[in-house]
């Protein structure tokens, strides 16, 4: 089965969904979801939801697809278990440390491995189902000869993204919005500032190079249905109740067996388009006509009125059921009804009589139970056992039918008592007391200066495939400095064998430890006998965050640069924590690339930047070894006059990160970690540290 999965960001937009045929909804509460800025659910509204879905045959995906601080986790643990005992089907989970929560606390209910996770590769999904995750929602930039892969190779679900808003950065590695406006897209509050116009070298109001058009694969449902995906999810909890019903609708008639007609493709695209839609990462055709803005179009009334009625005015029967009458003389009459989960509900009524005129027939029988209009239910079949010679009138049959069906409904509607677990305390970990080491990670083998290597840093990161380009390096370093290969975040199943054989070629070079962003990495880093540590991507934002990556297996974490001093002060560290205190920001990962689509070649290695209207420069860089583009922030991030305050959070090591300098800004920023430089707030930030994220 291929289930419809439908968004809900309200109770309206809920019933919107279920009327029109969904499987499932995902919705979210107030709190702890990616979608805040959504209507969203009380727990009363909760407890409403799961049984109006339940009795109507749906499941309810409980949205917890944000990063959660330690402080928040008290909260988090009281909401899984409250959702948990009002029924909710599955948890939809990106935090490491929530997901260990859903775990210990509901063991019962499914675990989804959000997008947010930015899992991409079969790997991916191995080290996620070791986790204890039922499901994974894969990254919306596969092609889908890398999904039908997964789905032959993957020991748990697969949900793909089906239509709705496709984002130009993969989902849980943008930091855009937070980075400029507070806004995080990883806590829920992304203020989309990819929709806004951008200019190359100079701004131009009618560019919009970061905005993406709407995916619509409802012409590959049949296909995706034999790959052996699970679930097809639509985008749109922002998005009003007819968009839901709309596009729901079409998509449980194609499903069903449908051919996908012109006018599917013209209503989809009236009740909500980027001028037009997109297949391009399904069918592996990226480019510039993938993009695309929203257009302020005139409402087609019709088709919003027909949209609104299909939820407001009645039922749409969806779930099926047998009735089982039996009417014999001098005996009560009895009714019974059984659901497709295998409930069955009896009552009795009166004594039939014997007819004077027209006795009641097993057809006249079936006819009257087959009325269950403005009911959940439809009837399959009805078995009737009627003596000849009996009467029994219309309203007492009607009588027994809405019982039976009113208790029916009832026991569809309880949530039995749910097994609840307890977490188990961490053991407290304060870190280091030593003043955390140097660690420097560069982009080019240019970078690595004299002045650099007189440092000495504890770890220098370094590119795998500048490496391979440079051979000599590992003979420059000195005996104190270890040196890591960098991998980027992102490796298709599709480039996972090029990424191994150079694996082997820098671990025969003597290099044996490794940095990795990405859950899919650890698995292929490990087998190649590479220590790893983990980076900024894995998006570490808590204490059992961290204690997951330590049993995983790494050495040590980068925190996740959206965290405040005081949270990283206050955070268990059963493992060496790193902290980037210099460089530019990345705020994208970008499988379109943005220099191609303006100029129509593959000039990724050739420096650009994009200017926003406020004239801020934002540098656009190639991800080493790869054609994806990553987007960075004008202003370095710099908390090199602040290493004393730094020196108590408990930190193994500070982070420099060099990514556009030349090698003479390479020394400068070295000289002013130790202690000849200032904060020049034209030219540098402090990022989040100070003011946090919403």
């Amino acid at each position: 089965m291929l289930e419809l999965l439908a968004p809900a960001g309200s109770m309206d937009a809920l019933r919107a969904a279920v009327q029109n045929g969904a499987d499932a909804v995902y919705l979210g509460l107030s709190a702890f979801n990616a979608r805040r800025g959504a209507k969203n659910f009380t727990l009363e509204e909760l407890r409403e939801a799961v049984t109006y879905c339940h009795v109507r045959g749906a499941a309810v995906h409980l949205t917890l697809n944000i990063l959660a601080a330690d402080r928040e986790l008290p909260e988090a643990a009281e909401l899984i278990r409250a959702a948990a005992q009002l029924g909710v089907d599955a948890f939809i989970v990106q935090d490491l440390g929530l997901v260990r929560l859903c775990r210990a606390l509901a063991p019962d209910v499914a675990v989804h491995a959000s997008t947010q996770m930015s899992i991409h590769s079969l790997e991916g999904v191995l080290e996620a189902a070791a986790l204890g995750v039922s499901r994974v929602v894969l990254a919306r930039e596969l092609p889908r000869e890398e999904i039908a892969f997964i789905c032959r190779n993957a020991p748990v679900e697969i949900e793909v993204f089906g239509h709705g808003a496709l984002c130009m950065c993969y989902s849980g590695q943008c930091y855009l919005s937070a980075v400029i406006g507070r806004r995080s897209g990883n806590r829920g509050q992304c203020a989309q500032p990819c929709r806004m116009p951008y200019g190359f070298g100079r701004f131009e109001e009618s560019r919009y190079p970061l905005s993406l058009k709407d995916n619509c694969l409802v012409e590959y449902l049949q296909e995706l249905r034999a790959m052996g995906v699970r679930s097809l999810k639509i985008e749109g909890r922002m998005k009003r109740p007819e968009y839901v019903a709309v596009v729901t609708r079409i998509y449980r008639a194609v499903l069903d067996g449908r051919a996908v007609t012109r006018e599917d493709l013209q209503e989809l695209e009236t009740i909500f388009s980027r001028q037009g839609f997109t297949q391009g990462y399904y069918l592996g055709r990226t480019g510039e006509d993938m993009f695309g803005t929203h257009q302020d179009n005139a409402e087609d009334r019709d088709l919003m009125a027909a949209a609104r009625a299909s939820y407001e005015r009645g039922e749409n029967p969806r779930v099926g059921v047998t009735f089982y009458a039996m009417l014999r003389a001098g005996e009560e009459s009895q009714l019974a009804v059984e659901d497709d989960l295998g409930h069955v509900v009896r009552t009795r009524g009166p004594v039939p009589e014997r007819a004077v005129n027209r006795p009641l027939t097993e057809a006249d029988l079936q006819e009257r139970l087959q009325k269950t209009g403005g009911t959940p239910y439809f009837v399959r079949q009805v078995r009737a056992a009627v003596e000849p010679g009996l009467i029994l009138p219309a309203a007492a049959v009607n009588a027994m039918r809405r019982e039976v069906l009113d208790q029916l409904t009832a026991l569809r509607g309880r949530t039995e008592p749910p097994r609840l677990g307890a977490v188990a305390p961490l053991s407290r970990s304060p870190g280091r007391t030593e003043a955390p080491a140097l660690t420097v990670s560069v982009r080019t083998a240019a970078q690595i200066t004299n002045r650099l290597l007189e440092a000495k840093p504890e770890v220098l990161y370094l590119p795998l495939t500048e490496l391979l380009e440079h051979p000599e390096i590992p003979g420059r370093l000195p005996p104190e400095t270890a040196l890591a290969v960098s991998l980027p975040r992102i490796i298709h199943d599709r480039e996972r064998s090029q990424w191994a054989a150079a694996l082997e070629r820098v671990r025969a070079m003597g290099v044996r430890q490794a940095l990795t962003g990405n859950l899919g990495q650890i698995r292929l880093l490990k087998q190649k006998g590479f220590t790893v540590r983990g980076d900024f991507g894995l998006n570490i934002f808590n204490s059992h965050a961290l204690d997951v990556v330590r049993q995983l297996g790494l050495q040590s974490q980068l925190l996740s640069f959206e965290l405040m001093l005081s949270q990283v002060r206050d955070l268990s560290k059963p493992l060496d924590t790193e902290l980037l205190v210099y460089g530019r920001l990345p705020l994208m990962l970008m499988e379109n690339c943005v220099i191609k689509s303006r100029t129509g070649v593959c000039s990724c290695d050739t420096p650009a930047k994009l200017i926003d209207r406020m004239g801020e420069e934002f540098p656009l860089l190639k991800d080493p070894g790869t054609c994806r583009n990553v987007l960075y922030n004008g202003k370095r991030l710099y908390l090199l006059d602040k290493l004393q305050t730094l020196q108590s959070l408990g930190l193994w090591a500070l982070r420099l990160s060099f990514t556009t300098e030349n090698p003479a800004e390479v020394d400068a920023a070295l000289g002013q970690f130790f202690g000849a430089g200032d904060f020049d707030p034209g030219t540098c930030t402090r990022g989040l540290y100070v003011r946090g994220v919403e």
